[in-house]
């Protein structure tokens, strides 16, 4: 299996996938660390399966340690709405987060 090699552009447009303004040190830097990663689990996926061994996702077995649901009263439209800094149309008033390219 070939090693995956990963450019700066590669990490410069993950960056700007993630919203996130890099400087041209930073990206030579996850250029490194992110080869690193990448290696790492293409050593992993040449693994072939081991007779006998049954796969896992945990060590041990896990048991489920949640209550039952109950259902049970939450608040009312109002209650929420009464302590939120701002409110329209029986709902909560947000700033808006996304751009128009969305």
């Amino acid at each position: 299996m070939t090693k995956p090699t990963l450019t700066r552009d590669d990490v410069a447009h993950l960056a700007h996938l993630a919203r996130l303004q890099l400087s041209d040190q930073e990206l030579d830097v996850y250029v490194g660390q992110l080869s690193v990663i990448l290696d790492s689990v293409a050593t992993v996926s040449t693994v072939a399966d081991t007779p006998g061994v049954e796969p896992t996702s945990h060590a041990v077995p896990l048991t489920n340690v949640y209550r039952d649901d109950v259902i049970r009263p939450g608040l009312t439209n109002e209650a929420a709405l009464a302590a939120a800094p701002a409110a329209e149309d029986g709902r909560f008033r947000v700033p808006q987060i996304l751009g128009e390219e969305q």
